[in-house]
């Protein structure tokens, strides 16, 4: 699950909504949960906290409805008005590639 050599897909959506950095950040997390061996699920579900520092901003993984889920920083010291507005990107591990969106309960 997740094999880091299937190509990334990130949606317009995202690109538009987040910096590169932020994406970037995104990816790394998803590599450390692997590492962390807490992967169970094919869906991730990235939630951003409205908390962060000058240098950091702060998202939850969760998976499994919520079941599993753990906290992680994202090393980022740019504008962050895309914090407080509730956004979930929601990565899939799919056959040929591992795809990041925004959540349709972002769209409801």
């Amino acid at each position: 699950m997740f094999d880091p050599t299937k190509k990334r897909k990130v949606s317009e959506e995202v690109k538009t909504m987040f910096p590169t950095e932020v994406i970037n950040g995104l990816w790394d997390t998803l590599r450390q949960m692997k590492k962390d061996q807490i992967v169970v699920t094919p869906v991730i579900a990235f939630v951003f906290s409205d908390d962060s520092t000058d240098d950091e901003i702060y998202v939850m993984g969760l998976q499994n409805s919520g079941s599993v889920a753990k906290e992680y920083s994202i090393k980022y010291s740019g504008k962050k008005d895309f914090l407080g507005n509730g956004t979930i990107v929601v990565v899939q591990d799919k056959p040929k590639n591992i795809s990041m969106k925004i959540s349709d309960a972002n769209k409801a």
